[in-house]
């Protein structure tokens, strides 16, 4: 395939973008896109591209960037939770709903009693509309099962579907074990499993590549959750976590110090937390939508790209603090909440972010080389898709080659 007269905006590299390269972003206004195969092998000047007999797909004067890469979901789980809404607006903490057995025990619950078959066919439904949203790579977290047998079948869900010939979504599957303290067991207990068993066991398995944990002081300590990383790292996971969201606790410092990938939500992280990630390679992922839904600060994210942190931008897709998966809203939230630039966030939403789950190398640019992952905007420019919000702004998805969505 290659395709025509396209407004081509795409971060350049293999590496997270930090600081002022965060808003570098290479822009021409009559491209071209060549695809063999899956890759792409020319991204730019139209009157320089190789002459080709490909099929031809004329963007007509459109918006080309690479395909959206939501690095922050939680997206394999049982049931919904519409009924903490009004609990919500009667002003009850999020805290507070799980303490009470609600929040993600009430999803723990409904996802031990879904079957897999049930959650495969529900998970998949969820992707095709991430995808016809433009996301065509997303990182997934287990976590709503607690319990090794329901941790192995939210991964194995996404196994399922990351091989399926009828799901084009990529999917970066995380062992979140540590997202909560079941109902059926004590806290040392349930400490003590994750040491001892599931972490040991879903490494020899191989079912994800990071582990996360949520670092709270309801939730799992900052002392508890070194000991739990460590553990992890030590059976060779890659580290993310779920520092400083409600309170700061040194989330942010441990994930310096432990050299984790990544630190996520981050609301709460104090300058000397922002100075510490700073120092090390952790990348931010940050995620707008949870702080709209709960009715949150907003994580300081011109700060962070100020101290050079590189920024990713994600949508905490799940069924309790985030139940959206359109990544285009998170973006239009990331402009006008955190200030970011259309240019910075469009590398916060595709480089970044891709940097973040450690797929940097293939994905989340346009340049030779990469896989074509590649989205159509009915927009002409940068601006307009990041100032409108609330409707689908995709034209045309092309996931490795192949258009999957529009067209």
């Amino acid at each position: 395939m290659i395709i025509k007269n396209a407004v081509l905006a795409t971060p350049i590299g293999n590496e997270p973008k930090k600081g002022n390269e965060q808003r570098q972003i290479k822009i021409v206004k009559n491209a071209a896109i060549v695809i063999e195969g899956t890759k792409i092998t020319y991204a730019d000047e139209q009157n320089q591209a190789p002459s080709s007999d490909n099929q031809v797909l004329d963007a007509g004067g459109r918006l080309v960037t690479p395909g959206l890469v939501d690095s922050h979901t939680h997206s394999v789980f049982g049931g919904w939770r519409q009924h903490e809404l009004s609990q919500k607006l009667a002003g009850i903490p999020y805290i507070d709903i799980l303490k009470s057995g609600g929040g993600i025990l009430s999803t723990v619950e409904s996802t031990r009693s879904t079957s897999e078959t049930e959650l495969i066919q529900k998970t998949h439904g969820l992707f095709d509309l991430m995808l016809s949203h433009g996301t065509t790579t997303c990182e997934s977290k287990s976590g709503y099962g607690l319990n090794l047998e329901t941790e192995i079948k939210q991964l194995t869900v996404l196994k399922k579907l990351n091989e399926s010939e009828s799901c084009s979504m990529s999917i970066v599957p995380t062992f979140m074990g540590a997202h909560a303290f079941p109902k059926d067991c004590s806290r040392s207990e349930y400490i003590d499993l994750l040491l001892n068993s599931l972490i040991p066991q879903m490494a020899r398995l191989g079912l994800s590549e990071f582990c996360d944990i949520f670092c709270e002081a309801s939730v799992f300590t900052l002392e508890e959750s070194r000991k739990i990383l460590m553990k992890a790292k030590e059976c060779g996971f890659k580290l993310k976590i779920h520092a400083d969201e409600i309170e700061c606790l040194g989330g942010a410092q441990l994930a310096a110090e432990l050299g984790a990938i990544s630190a996520e939500h981050l609301i709460q992280t104090s300058t000397e937390g922002i100075e510490a990630m700073a120092k090390s390679e952790v990348i931010a992922v940050l995620l707008p939508g949870t702080s709209f839904y709960l009715d949150k600060p907003y994580a300081r994210a011109k700060s962070m790209i100020e101290h050079g942190i590189a920024v990713a931008v994600a949508s905490d897709f799940n069924p309790g603090s985030s139940p959206c998966l359109n990544l285009q809203f998170a973006m239009t939230l990331a402009c006008l909440k955190y200030k970011l630039t259309p240019a910075e966030c469009i590398t916060a939403v595709t480089l970044n972010a891709a940097a973040a789950i450690n797929r940097a190398q293939s994905i989340g640019s346009l340049e030779e080389g990469k896989v074509a992952d590649i989205v159509i905007w009915d927009t002409a420019d940068l601006d307009y898709l990041f100032y409108r919000y609330g409707n689908n702004q995709v034209n045309t998805v092309i996931k490795s080659g192949k258009i999957v969505y529009g067209g």
